[in-house]
């Protein structure tokens, strides 16, 4: 019956969003473009930037540390603002044990006349990456098994294991049809380094009765078991090429009051480009539209989403990683998290086929200028959801019974829901930090997580 109602839920929404015609759209923008003139707003040219330092703590990982910015440039008269020609990210972090993001992005849409370009240059370190087995509620979700306090408990690092990733990317946009129909293309070339958590590094500097026990973690039990192949245990290369189409008819990118941003993405990561056994075909939909409730200041705003393999083997390191024209952060993986399910555990949900939504209000409650720049400080409520469609396949015929009856749960998955608030604070409309906190509601998702990042979800 749930199916039954997402699915008369889905159908109904995108045909709603698709009854806006272009016309409509565009006379949208340029409101959007008056009220914003109209109120006060003061149109950017030229270079602004955003500096942000980075300061955060992990039990586990230690303090975090580092700095950002985010260079706008909106061109000598400001006439895209408030879009920008330019942009450029910087990041360097890092956690006193080890874990960091080192991150390079620009994106232009001027530097190649009529192309969208958009690239980044990243390496990204987790001494200690969420996992949670495969296939959702297959899987049982104990959390006595790390809380340290409990009789039950095995390690604070019980559903975790670690990943290196080095990864480069470029994607191109035009235009096909009008403003709004757009092809897609691009190139990913990664290596993936994953390997069971490095206890003995975490352990140094601790207080005795702080140290991680040395014992089998839930990644390494996999591994015993052969879910995970020994060819793909310490991960491998994850190159692919993408191409699609989108429909964008967004009044503005770093919060749309109106429009409509579509897009089917094909991901090919055949053998031959280094995948080895790996090599599949994935396809990815993804639908968002916003709504104007109270023009310029309240808006609702939805996200739904499809991702499924149709062809070959995907690695179980690249099952989690999501497929968009266009990333808003620097990285986008499974469900759970502060990028899909907020409040639910981060890769909780990990499928060869998934579907997700997330529903939003978004009211700005603030618009004040400081220095010479534009703010607005707004507050936002949601509602996540998401689910495996189609199991990622693994044969569980070796595994002992006892262990079978202890580590997993039901045999089909069913939604995880969350549900929660945040809070913005934008500087010239496009730098935006972002807290979110969000309250998982099954117990078998975890309790709650809050996120501190930067844009708005979609």
């Amino acid at each position: 019956m749930k199916k039954i109602i997402f699915s008369f839920l889905l159908l109904s929404v995108v045909t709603l969003a698709y009854s806006q015609n272009e016309e409509a759209v565009d006379a949208a923008k340029e409101e959007r473009h008056m009220i914003d003139s109209l109120s006060g707003d003061i149109v950017k040219s030229g270079w602004t930037f955003g500096p942000l330092p980075v300061i955060a703590f992990d039990a586990d990982q230690g303090l975090q540390y580092g700095a950002l910015v985010n260079f706008f440039y909106y061109g000598d008269e400001g006439i895209r603002y408030p879009d920008y020609d330019h942009s450029l990210y910087l990041e360097w972090s890092r956690y006193t044990k080890g874990s960091g993001i080192n991150r390079i992005a620009f994106d232009s849409r001027t530097l190649i006349p009529g192309v969208r370009l958009t690239t980044d240059l990243s390496y990204l370190t987790e001494k200690a990456l969420n996992f949670y087995g495969f296939n959702g509620y297959e899987v049982a979700y104990m959390p006595e098994w790390e809380d340290d306090t409990s009789a039950d408990y095995i390690s604070r690092m019980f559903y975790r294991h670690e990943r290196k990733m080095f990864r480069f990317m470029a994607d191109f946009q035009g235009k096909l049809a009008g403003n709004n129909l757009l092809w897609y293309g691009g190139i990913n070339i990664s290596h993936i380094k994953v390997a069971t958590v490095d206890i003995e590094h975490l352990n140094e500097g601790k207080d005795p009765e702080d140290i991680l026990p040395d014992t089998n973690l839930l990644y390494d039990k996999y591994v015993e078991w052969g879910l995970i192949k020994e060819n793909e245990a310490e991960g491998g290369y994850y190159n692919y090429i993408s191409g699609g189409l989108v429909w964008d008819s967004r009044d503005n990118e770093a919060c749309p009051m109106s429009g409509i941003w579509s897009e089917v993405v094909f991901r090919a990561a055949p053998g031959f480009l280094g995948n080895g056994d790996y090599g599949n075909l994935k396809i990815a939909i993804t639908h968002r539209q916003y709504f104007t409730i109270i023009p310029r200041n309240l808006s609702f705003a939805y996200r739904l989403g499809f991702q499924s393999t149709i062809a070959g083997d995907a690695s179980f390191y690249s099952q989690p990683l999501m497929a968009y024209s266009f990333y808003k952060g620097v990285l986008s993986q499974g469900l759970g998290g502060g990028k899909t399910i907020r409040g639910v555990l981060r890769n909780r949900v990990i499928g060869d086929a998934f579907v997700y939504g997330n529903f939003e209000f978004r009211w700005k409650i603030i618009h004040t200028q400081i220095l010479n720049q534009n703010i607005y400080i707004a507050l936002n409520g949601f509602f996540d959801t998401g689910k495996t469609l189609r199991e990622y396949d693994i044969d569980k015929s070796s595994i002992d019974p006892a262990d079978l009856a202890l580590y997993f749960d039901q045999e089909d998955d069913s939604f995880h829901n969350s549900a929660g608030g945040g809070i913005r604070f934008a500087l010239n409309q496009n730098f935006i930090v972002a807290v979110d906190y969000g309250v998982s509601l099954d117990k078998r998702d975890g309790t709650s997580g809050m996120y501190i990042g930067l844009n708005y979800l979609f």
